[in-house]
């Protein structure tokens, strides 16, 4: 055999080298899957407020100049045809630091920690007495944002239209993990309410990942997905081919150059 005709020999190695690092196995996700019962008791929640959080707020009530000075508008940019302003957006309140937002006319409220249902109701106590029949106090989230990182085809931040997204919900807005990443060892990094920090390592092979409380996400939370040993390999691989490349270069210009000298 030629020494020129190594290269390709030595190339067709490393790709089979490489590929069979990657064991189908750990691949697909629920593995052990067949039927599974969904305990709604475990994986129902409800998101809490936090500090930053931006929230849009709106009391509706059959008596409209009542409810008006609770639903504050500011005019959007822009401008119609015959020079007016356009259309006009809801205010939205952001939580500052001490989570607390300034509701109209009721001055500073507490609300971080509560759930949306929670802080509808502190409201509603607050402006009750403001109308002949109850209004409706309706509580969103603004920016109920996520972020994928890692091994996966789109990693970004992402903002879901409801507080309810599950694992696999996330993943499929980044794309889905690629070949390399870790499905049994996902981390999930999430702060609480109360300022606290939790990483928690989670197993997307297993069936019971269905009945974790982790199963949906809150608001800011990270998922990283680790590179499995294949991808590590490769990217030492890809360094060492390089090396080995020149290398072997170097040898066949010596041995060519023996080889001429011998002929002489």
């Amino acid at each position: 055999m030629k020494i020129k005709n190594i290269y390709p020999i030595v190339t067709l190695l490393i790709i089979v080298f490489v590929s069979s690092c990657t064991n189908y196995k750990k691949v697909p996700y629920l593995q052990t899957i067949d039927s599974t019962y969904v305990d709604q008791q475990k994986v129902t929640y409800d998101a809490r407020i936090m500090p930053n959080d931006l929230l849009t707020i709106t009391v509706n009530a059959r008596d409209s100049e009542a409810s008006e000075q609770f639903n504050l508008f500011f005019p959007t940019r822009g401008h119609t045809t015959s020079g007016s302003l356009g259309a006009q957006s809801l205010q939205k309140y952001l939580v500052d630091n001490q989570g607390m937002i300034n509701f109209p006319t009721v001055g500073m409220l507490r609300v971080q920690g509560m759930t949306r249902r929670e802080a509808e109701a502190l409201i509603l106590s607050k402006i009750n007495s403001n109308f002949k029949e109850s209004p409706i106090v309706i509580v969103s989230f603004s920016d109920y944002k996520i972020s994928v990182l890692g091994e996966v085809n789109r990693p970004g931040t992402f903002t879901v239209q409801n507080e309810k997204v599950n694992i696999f919900q996330a993943l499929s807005l980044a794309g889905d993990m690629t070949i390399y990443g870790k499905r049994d060892n996902v981390k999930l990094i999430r702060e609480h309410a109360d300022g606290k920090k939790e990483i928690i390592t989670l197993n997307l092979n297993d069936q019971n990942l269905l009945n974790s409380p982790d199963y949906y996400l809150l608001q800011n939370d990270v998922l990283y997905v680790e590179p499995n040993k294949a991808k590590a390999q490769g990217a030492e691989i890809g360094s060492m081919t390089t090396l080995t490349f020149s290398g072997v270069s170097i040898l066949i210009s010596i041995t060519n150059l023996i080889i001429n000298l011998s002929r002489r």
